[in-house]
């Protein structure tokens, strides 16, 4: 298997999948106001793993030496952290903080972190866990002298958003020092369907680390029982010593998060709204092209375009007429990454219901009509990686999705394609589910 760090991931033309420089603007768009579909979904308040945890005097984590995996989205309602309320409630005897991928308080940008510091609000030490391997995060358990790993991130429910990766190198660190592993869960924004592509060996990277479908319909919680019971002993030698999950409550499988009362952190600076989360899973497969896929605007992955794209683009997309999305004709100047200072014509990607929109579905249509339209269409060419060059490839889990837009192919026969994998998946994963709600 081949693992590419966060830095080799990146390069100047087009960054990667997960981690993008922040905008001041995109705080703009995290003020937008309650979405149009709102009202199609009962009003459910939903209580976290976090918050449940708390209410309960962070018991499940007393007597043991707790390392903590977070970020600015592990916060309870009163909007503190985590870190901060277990270590000033004095129930929990936090020997380390793990941060990822912009490090725990957020104040690293692309492909960058925190690294080791301590922390002066806690005093607590902070270790740089972004990009580590589990021989790393091993080490790191092993120096902080961790008994429970803790992990507290909210995901955004797309393969190639590389928390689940952390969590799961953690997962293999913890069985390494045989430390017990607690998910404090957070709901899935997209749901709980899984859709798309499988990951293959073979592309396997640092944006799809195993084989797990490209909008898997977990929560965190849930993925990490599916990787210690389908990965774990193949990889680390054993599963999990212990693994805990504290539930989420009030949560159905099939409302998105934008209804479920909890405030939305961005995750990373370019995922600034529960809307960017639902359209992420297909429209982030334009990082993989030479289209812009709205970085350096306010609505990234909702706004995609190029100096090359005209209104057609707008007017074929409209004429599909597919379930719970609308397109509109948009222009746009990104302040960064692809094109950037020029002005990119495109479409607006408008989610009108969640629970009819297919983002790969979508995205595909985007893709095949782009390509059909416009000579200047291309994928985006790595040359750093002259074995698997296309980065496409590495978001969608193998060179099938790419050869068969090149080569003409329709959307269905596209989305056909992963068919019979994504039924596999989903029936394989359904004895690690934990909440109700439509599954398919």
């Amino acid at each position: 298997m081949t693992h590419l760090n966060r830095r080799q991931l990146l390069t100047a033309g087009a960054l990667g999948a997960v981690a993008v420089p922040a905008t001041a603007a995109g705080s703009v768009a995290a003020q937008a106001g309650p979405t149009a579909y709102a009202s199609n979904y009962p009003n459910n308040p939903v209580t976290t793993g976090a918050q449940s945890a708390a209410a309960n005097g962070w018991s499940a984590l007393s007597g043991q030496k707790v390392g903590i995996i977070t970020n600015p989205t592990g916060i309870l309602t009163n909007l503190r952290t985590v870190v901060d309320e277990m270590h000033e409630s004095g129930a929990v005897d936090i020997v380390g903080v793990f941060g990822p991928e912009h490090g725990f308080r957020g104040t690293a940008q692309a492909g960058d972190s925190e690294g080791n510091h301590t922390d002066p609000r806690t005093g607590l030490m902070v270790y740089d866990a972004y990009g580590a391997n589990t021989e790393k995060m091993t080490s790191l358990f092993r120096t902080a002298g961790v008994e429970t790993v803790v992990f507290d991130i909210q995901d955004v429910g797309a393969r190639f958003y590389t928390y689940i990766w952390t969590m799961y190198t953690a997962m293999r660190a913890a069985v390494a020092v045989g430390a017990r592993f607690v998910v404090l869960d957070r709901p899935n924004p997209i749901g709980g369907k899984a859709i798309g592509p499988m990951m293959t060996t073979p592309w396997t990277s640092g944006v799809g680390a195993k084989e797990i479908v490209q909008a898997h319909g977990m929560t965190v919680g849930e993925l990490a029982r599916y990787f210690d019971g389908e990965f774990l002993t193949a990889d680390a030698g054993a599963r999990l010593a212990e693994l805990t999950v504290i539930e989420v409550k009030g949560w159905r499988r099939d409302v998105p998060y934008a209804v479920t009362g909890l405030p939305w952190v961005m995750p990373s600076p370019n995922m600034p709204t529960p809307d960017t989360a639902l359209v992420y899973p297909g429209t982030g497969m334009f990082e993989g092209t030479n289209l812009s896929e709205g970085r350096g605007t306010t609505r990234p992955f909702e706004l995609v375009g190029a100096p090359f794209v005209d209104f057609t683009w707008a007017e074929r997309l409209a004429a599909l007429e597919l379930p719970g999305v609308g397109f509109r004709e948009a222009y746009f100047s990104p302040t960064f990454s692809k094109h950037t200072g020029k002005v990119c014509g495109g479409v607006q990607v408008h989610v009108t219901d969640p629970s009819t929109f297919d983002p790969m579905r979508a995205a595909v249509e985007m893709l095949v009509t782009a390509r059909a339209l416009y000579t200047d269409f291309a994928w985006r060419y790595d040359s750093y990686d002259p074995a698997r060059p296309y980065w496409i490839d590495k978001l969608t889990g193998s060179q099938r999705l790419r050869t068969q837009i090149s080569a003409g192919a329709s959307a269905d026969e596209v989305v056909g394609a992963w068919r019979d994998e994504l039924a596999a998946f989903d029936a394989r994963r359904q004895q690690y589910l934990l909440y109700r709600g439509p599954s398919h």
